[in-house]
């Protein structure tokens, strides 16, 4: 990748009209090259990518980007009755070139097509390249209807959208979400070998292992790292070890100049009753008592406020040395009625025929962490419905894609209340707050809770639930998740102590969670095959 393309921000000033700035007063510079756009929940990321193709103005300031941008959404908004051709953008000049074929073309026409004869073959040869073969040797099946093909087949199509388009400055949110491993592998190839300029949003530590350089979102400013995230890791914690130490050195320094403070006003009071004695038993002339006294007030004060100064002075250190501190708040738990022993049945699943046609037996016992992987349409989460369905023999909960499980009229602590009717309502906020909904936090409607909220409310949801589940069926969980959100679901879910069965094409996560097994959904039926 040798683009020379950059996007630049001046004075960028923006604000949602309630809340506070996302940005303020925003320099900075993105790109060339692979750029990771990286930061907490709520940060802005996205908002930024919004800001950069224009559909958001900013209330001041300005962003200078190339002249041809492509943006591919976390959510497409695509229509389920829309042709593939219609997605690519390309339907018009199709029906030019066709008229124009079959020799009723118009003059209209030739200016519809313009430069763009071979279109059609660009279209499949990059459909091709991403692995969408339905297309790769026919151009007729650019006719076919999105309700056809698979989650991850649409976003591939975004992205076959977005470089026909031949942007300078490509744009991508969570551009990974849906895909499974083949199908990421060839996204990377696709975006590794793009000439321009790519900026990317994404919680797949294997995309960001591969970009030239981390951007960080924090508190409204931008730093850039060179090099990959875990170069960026490095450089960070490197950096907070040196701060923990100075918030240790500070504090050290406060507690000293305290003590220091303290032996002052010991002094000052010995001397203060030494005068007063002396002042009592009249052995000095009035004169000399009185400037004794008033030297010893201007000694006492000076001393006072040196040993004062030197106080605040330090606290002031600590107090610097502690905004340096990222906050590293953590989900611990403790879930003992999620508890499952060797051997004790969970799930007996019996000739299940699938989608794509393999019948499918599943049985799960003990605390067992079972990760479902296979192509795109394997039939993956039809098989997590088909274990729902059954019902398994132990309390179960399932966590959907989407996250809606939720009455979202009402608070965090009455949704977990309605999980956990038994529970008392003191026990349910103190479990809140291990879920970092503390105090008022707790009683915000779920209908206002950002991403990485609805993924914590959610996990507390299934967890504190009366009773306690001890089979968890996870969707795709880590999809549009941060990385402090994916931090937060992977310590949650190592607190919990029954059994996992989990789908999901990131195999960090996979790792992270501790699964044992891995059932391969394939076109010539379920494999068995040992987790690595």
């Amino acid at each position: 990748m040798s683009s020379t393309f950059v996007v630049s921000f001046s004075d960028l000033t923006f604000a949602w009209p309630v809340g506070t700035p996302v940005v303020d007063g925003l320099d900075a510079v993105l790109g060339p090259g692979h750029v990771g756009l990286v930061g907490g929940n709520g940060a802005g990321k996205s908002t930024l990518l919004r800001l950069i193709t224009g559909e958001l103005r900013p209330v001041r300031g300005s962003v200078t980007t190339p002249e041809r941008v492509g943006y591919l959404r976390q959510d497409l908004g695509l229509a389920t009755g829309q042709r593939v051709d219609e997605v690519l953008g390309i339907a018009r000049v199709r029906k030019a070139l066709h008229r124009i074929e079959s020799g009723t073309g118009t003059e209209a026409d030739f200016d519809i097509v313009g430069t763009r004869w071979d279109v059609e073959a660009r279209a499949v040869a990059l459909l091709g390249r991403l692995g969408l073969h339905y297309v790769a040797g026919a151009v007729a099946q650019l006719d076919r209807r999105l309700d056809t093909l698979s989650g991850g087949e649409t976003v591939l199509l975004g992205l076959v959208a977005e470089l026909l388009r031949e942007p300078e400055l490509l744009l991508l949110d969570e551009p990974t979400n849906n895909l499974d491993l083949v199908a990421r592998q060839r996204l990377y190839e696709v975006i590794g070998q793009f000439p321009g300029t790519v900026i990317t949003v994404s919680h797949d530590r294997e995309l960001l292992e591969r970009v030239t350089s981390i951007a960080e979102l924090r508190q409204g400013e931008i730093r850039s790292f060179g090099g990959n995230f875990s170069d960026y890791e490095r450089i960070v914690e490197a950096e907070q070890e040196a701060a923990r130490a100075a918030v240790r050195d500070a504090r050290g320094d406060v507690r000293r100049q305290a003590r220091e403070l303290e032996e002052a006003r010991i002094k000052l009071d010995r001397r203060l009753r030494y005068g007063k004695k002396m002042e009592a038993q009249k052995r000095e002339p009035k004169i000399i008592m009185a400037e004794r006294k008033r030297q010893a007030q201007v000694s006492a004060g000076k001393l006072r406020n040196n040993h004062l100064g030197k106080l605040d002075e330090a606290k002031d250190h600590l107090t610097q040395a502690q905004e340096q501190l990222r906050s590293d708040k953590e989900i611990r738990v403790d879930l003992p009625d999620t508890r499952l022993y060797p051997g004790q049945d969970v799930v007996d699943l019996e000739e299940v025929t699938l989608a794509n046609g393999p019948i499918v037996t599943l049985k799960v016992t003990g605390p067992e962490r079972i990760a479902l992987t296979g192509r795109n349409g394997a039939g993956k989460t039809t098989l997590l419905h088909r274990i729902c369905a059954q019902p398994p023999k132990v309390p179960w909960r399932m966590l959907p894609q989407r996250l809606d499980i939720f009455d979202e009229s009402t608070s965090v602590f009455d949704n977990v209340s309605a999980a956990a009717p038994h529970v008392r309502p003191e026990r349910i906020r103190a479990q809140l707050a291990r879920f970092l909904f503390r105090g008022s936090d707790a009683d915000v409607l779920a209908g206002a809770l950002s991403g990485g909220e609805r993924l914590r409310a959610a996990l507390a949801m299934l967890l504190l639930a009366d009773p306690a589940p001890r089979l968890l069926l996870l969707d795709e969980p880590t999809n549009n998740l941060d990385l402090p959100s994916l931090k937060h679901l992977t310590e949650a879910l190592a607190s919990f102590q029954g059994a996992l069965v989990v789908v999901s094409h990131d195999p960090r996560f996979l790792t992270d969670i501790g699964v044992t097994r891995r059932v391969d959904l394939s076109a010539d039926g379920l494999a068995e095959i040992p987790f690595e």
